[in-house]
Formats: C-alpha cells, sequence, structure tokens
C-alpha cells in the first residue's frame, strides 16, 4: 500500500497546492518586502550604510525605541499575566466588558489611541493636571511613549497567555497544595514552567509591535530630537527629505536589532520546552 494512502485526511487541498500558495503569499507579504531593503542596503555598501547611521540623533532614536518598546513588554509581561489569570480563574461583576475591553487596542486606530493619551497626560490633561501638583509630566517625554506602548502591547500578552491558562489542571495545585507547598512555591514550580512558552510568545509579539510603533507614539512623545524622537519617526523624516538611502540605512539597522531580539527569545522558548519536557 502506498504511503499516500496512508496519510490522514485533510480539509486543505493536496500538501503541493497548499504549499505552493503558502510560499507565495509569504512571499509577496514578507520575503519580497525584507529583500527589498535588504537589497536598497547592498546597493548603498556598508560602508556608507554605517556612515548614515553614525550620528548621534540615529542612535538616540534607535535607543529610545528598543529601550521604550523593552521596558514596556516587560510590564505587559507580568501585567498581562495578572490580568489573564484574574479574567479565567475568577468570576465578578463586569468581568466581560474588561474581557472585551482587552481587545480595544487591536480595533482602535493608533492614531486615535495617541490623541486620546495625548488628551488625557497633556499638561492641561485629567491626568497631567492631577500630576502636576507632584511634579510628574507623562507626555511629552519617555514615560508617555511607555504608556503608548503598553496600551498597544498589553492585548498581544493576555490573548496568548488566556488559552494556556484555561488549560492548566487545577489537580496539580491541588497536588501541590497537599503536599505542603505554599502559593508562592506552587507558584514557581508548577504554574510558571507551564506557562513560560506563552508568556515568552506574548512577550515577542507585544515587542515586535512596539518597537516598530508610530502611530500612537508620535502625538505623545514630543519627538524632540535626542529626547522623545523614535527611530520610526525619523524613517518617515527621511522620507519626507526624499533621503531614501538614508531612510533604509535606519530600516536595516532596526531589522537587524530586532531579528537579534526575536532569536534570543525563540532560543529561550525551545530551551523552556526542553526543559519542561525533561521534567
Amino acid at each position: 500500500m502506498r504511503a499516500g494512502i496512508l496519510r490522514s485526511p485533510s480539509p486543505l487541498p493536496g500538501f503541493g497546492l497548499s504549499f505552493g500558495i503558502m510560499v507565495t503569499v509569504l512571499s509577496i507579504v514578507v520575503l519580497l518586502p525584507i529583500g527589498a531593503l535588504l537589497g536598497r542596503g547592498l546597493m548603498i555598501g556598508p560602508a556608507d550604510l554605517w556612515d548614515m547611521l553614525n550620528a548621534r540623533r540615529i542612535w538616540s532614536a534607535l535607543i529610545l525605541s528598543f529601550r521604550a518598546a523593552l521596558i514596556a513588554s516587560l510590564f505587559n509581561l507580568v501585567f498581562g499575566l495578572m490580568l489573564a489569570w484574574v479574567l479565567v480563574r475568577y468570576r465578578f461583576w463586569g468581568r466581560r466588558l474588561i474581557d472585551a475591553a482587552v481587545d480595544l487596542p487591536f480595533a482602535l486606530p493608533t492614531a486615535v489611541a495617541g490623541i486620546a493619551l495625548t488628551a488625557l497626560y497633556a499638561p492641561n490633561g485629567v491626568f497631567g493636571q492631577a500630576l502636576a501638583p507632584l511634579g510628574l509630566q507623562v507626555a511629552y517625554t519617555e514615560v508617555g511613549i511607555w504608556i503608548a506602548l503598553v496600551f498597544i502591547g498589553l492585548p498581544f500578552v493576555v490573548r496568548t497567555v488566556q488559552p494556556v491558562i484555561e488549560e492548566l489542571d487545577l489537580d496539580l495545585e491541588e497536588v501541590s497544595a497537599t503536599l505542603g507547598a505554599r502559593r508562592a512555591y506552587t507558584l514557581r514550580r508548577v504554574i510558571l514552567p507551564t506557562l513560560t512558552p506563552a508568556l515568552l510568545t506574548g512577550f515577542a509579539l507585544a515587542l515586535a509591535r512596539s518597537v516598530g510603533e508610530y502611530g500612537s507614539v508620535i502625538f505623545i512623545a514630543g519627538n524632540i530630537p535626542n529626547l522623545t524622537e523614535i527611530a520610526p519617526l525619523l524613517i518617515v523624516i527621511r522620507l519626507e527629505e526624499y533621503n531614501y538611502d538614508a531612510a533604509a540605512a535606519i530600516g536595516i539597522a532596526m531589522l537587524a536589532l530586532s531579528f537579534a531580539m526575536l532569536l534570543a527569545i525563540n532560543a529561550i522558548q525551545v530551551w523552556s520546552r526542553r526543559r519542561i519536557g525533561n521534567v
């Protein structure tokens, strides 16, 4: 009997057709744009590429973008886990409303989110006026950028972790408690190892989204060079100046840094899955 007959039936067309469609769509949507960007970098040349990047304003923008994205994603990692846990494990009035509100950043245009956050945290805004007597300013500072990135990145962590929490076996927690383990020990040795792959996935998605975020940040950032100017805005500025090579250089730098960070996160995920499998 041929091996093909032993294959389980699939709702999708044959492997060849499905694989061809997948490769075509992936090439058009992902590979071709990235290839065009890298090709532009090869045309510019490594020396000229470095000369375009080796400027204080560019390095400040790159460092700010990745630092703010990392801080916001780490906050979302912790708070997103707490929020997902509460939504799954507890029943209270308004739970469905909060659960639906988690997806609001997905549906809300980023520019609208930026304008709303700026209106709230500006010196004459509702929250801005309350914080002013304390000597705190959010809008037009890096703190405002963090808040905008937390807003747009939180759903990625919550929606990634929430299904895993729903599938957690409560018997494991009960057995751990029966054996005398404290809640902190159960959380550290029973729950978190199971949630780690999903947490890292949500963190990577939030980080990738935050690094390239533009619309929700430019209104609240203030866009002061060397202080609150993000790298995506600098790319737009270079494009408006018709300096396409400089814009491509910044894009390549962001691509390289993002790829390195995601590669490290994926390596940690692989290690985490292997560790869980060996336990």
